[in-house]
């Protein structure tokens, strides 16, 4: 098993097979290999900068019935709210006077955010700071609506593609396609958007074969981001039942993701800092570099239950990020307020803003 992490560490790459057989055979010893020959190639890459990124949870209606999200068309007991564009305006300003230089605009599949009322937001928020980066989660949406979205000055967009078996996505996903999923993905590369893809841990029925095959796919697409979390069950839906993924197979996830695509700008997401107490720090040990922090009001973050359990943070914006910086810091690592682009291009976008 060595040998197949020292492979995969220097050539970035190893055989269907060769991940299986990785998989079903990594011992304790094996494992902290892993993670510690991810460690290494994200600080060579990165240094120790963790990047933090000002999340804005806007709206959480969504017109799909996805059989594990709390957000789910069919969930009458959620508790719906949109934010205006003046409160998320403000929020922006609040995260910009506590030193964020990335906002993440994430929110159902809200069919009130037309193209219209969004890049009208975007352009506010943009003109407003243009020294900052607008990232946008909102799921699938035309390739024409993508491009007046990067147009108006969006430069990240996070889409998981949650799963590559078409079989376990049509279970999960009602009335929606896993090859759509994916044209939207190709879409927001081929836009010139810094592109996140991503899948989840523990999903019921899930196989190794099937975390291979999200692996080859992240190979194969080369994202810019990669968003990998564990399930957590919601008990308002048809999963409610079902047990949540391990935050140790979530972790060599990560550092899997992390090897075969050396600069991928890789979260410790809020479901892993959800499902174990020092979830953040074990996905940073694990090759992580990228921390999403909550700026939605707190009256609200509550009413964004995509799961069960989700993380509660202090009321005080300010108070949770020294928190978290205080906890990064005790990693070995660096918060870092900045942008934070994909390696490859933040000399791009940092020359951009000068002009």
């Amino acid at each position: 098993m060595k040998a197949l992490i020292d492979k995969l560490t220097k050539n970035n790459n190893l055989g269907r097979k060769e991940l299986i057989e990785l998989l079903l055979n990594l011992d304790e010893e094996n494992k902290h290999y892993l993670h510690d020959q991810a460690r290494k190639t994200t600080a060579k890459v990165y240094s120790r900068k963790i990047f933090l990124r000002g999340l804005i949870e806007f709206t959480n209606y969504c017109r799909n019935d996805c059989a594990y999200c709390g957000l789910r068309s069919s969930n009458k007991r959620c508790e719906r709210y949109r934010l205006s564009a003046g409160e998320i305006l403000d929020i922006t300003t609040q995260g910009y006077n506590l030193g964020y230089r990335t906002f993440v605009l994430q929110g159902g599949e809200d069919p009130f955010f037309t193209d219209k009322r969004l890049t009208a937001l975007i352009s506010k928020i943009k003109a407003r700071y243009p020294d900052c980066a607008v990232t946008l989660s909102l799921g699938e949406r035309s390739a024409s609506s993508y491009q007046k979205l990067f147009e108006a000055g969006a430069s990240r967009y996070l889409l998981r593609h949650e799963t590559r078996s078409e079989k376990l996505y049509s279970k999960l996903h009602p009335g929606m396609s896993s090859k759509a999923r994916e044209k939207c993905l190709w879409d927001l590369k081929k836009i010139g958007f810094q592109t996140g893809a991503g899948f989840m841990v523990g999903l019921p029925s899930q196989t190794t074969e099937d975390y291979v095959a999200d692996l080859l796919f992240l190979k194969e697409l080369e994202p810019h981001m990669v968003g990998i979390g564990p399930f957590i069950p919601h008990q308002d839906t048809p999963l409610s039942l079902a047990s949540s993924g391990d935050p140790e197979l979530t972790c060599i996830m990560l550092s899997l993701t992390r090897l075969l695509l050396p600069e991928v700008l890789l979260p410790a997401t809020t479901a892993l800092g959800s499902v174990h107490s020092r979830g953040w720090e074990k996905g940073l040990q694990a090759g992580a570099n990228v921390l999403m922090l909550n700026l939605s009001p707190p009256e609200i973050r509550k009413k964004y239950t995509l799961y069960n359990g989700k993380t509660s943070i202090p009321d005080e914006a300010r108070i949770h990020l020294q928190a978290v910086q205080e906890r990064i810091k005790r990693t070995g690592n660096i918060a870092d307020m900045g942008r934070g682009d994909h390696i490859s291009l933040s000399e791009a976008f940092e020359v951009s803003t000068l002009v």
